[in-house]
């Protein structure tokens, strides 16, 4: 499942614009809108480091937070945000309204397992990620976390396709083909001949 949810406090804008956003920056907040679920927009501020940090702490795309404005909750997921490039804090965040049916799309991470269990990579084959994630659409309440991917048994020359992945219900790539995820592939010097006798054997 999805990274713990976490609550931030944040106060409404009255003024928006290049000249207001300076400012709040100057102050320690950060301009940031709520959006979507037919309803208006909210032009709010946040706290620059709680939402830097949440940011860095890895997740923070794929995980539903609560935000508090004048005492009313909003559910979001965070859409969009920009970081000044030189100084790295942030500088703006979009936040998508969301309720247990809204369904979204995100990118997932792919974790790799039984890399010790992969023939092609014994025999010095190398593994050739072709995707770090995976776009999906899914249901915003049941964001996954991560997917993983079995490299038990794969040789070199082997493909692994999306197909191989499990994938809970209600979550669906956006691409719809059986594309591929990770090759094993011949490392540049040419495969240890003795390891794969060895393997061959085994």
């Amino acid at each position: 499942m999805s990274h713990e949810t976490y609550e931030l406090k944040a106060e409404a804008r009255e003024r928006v614009g290049k000249g207001s956003a300076r400012e709040l920056r100057r102050n320690g907040l950060i301009p940031a809108v709520i959006y979507g679920d037919k309803q208006a927009p909210i032009s709010i501020a946040l706290n620059t480091n709680e939402v830097t940090k949440r940011i860095h702490a890895g997740g923070f795309m794929t995980t539903v937070a609560t935000i508090e404005v004048d005492g009313k909750k909003h559910k979001v997921l965070p859409k969009d945000y920009q970081l000044d490039p030189v100084r790295d804090f942030t500088l703006h965040v979009d936040f998508l309204r969301v309720s247990g049916n809204t369904q979204v799309t995100v990118e997932i991470p792919v974790h790799f397992i039984n890399e010790e269990k992969c023939p092609g990579i014994k025999v010095g084959g190398v593994l050739n990620i072709v995707r770090h994630e995976v776009e999906v659409h899914c249901p915003a309440d049941a964001i996954p976390e991560f997917f993983n991917v079995d490299l038990n048994g794969k040789k070199i020359g082997d493909s692994i396709h999306i197909s191989e992945v499990t994938l809970p219900k209600g979550v669906t790539p956006v691409i719809d083909r059986d594309f591929t995820i990770a090759t094993i592939i011949a490392p540049a010097g040419g495969i240890d001949e003795t390891a794969a006798e060895g393997e061959a054997e085994a």
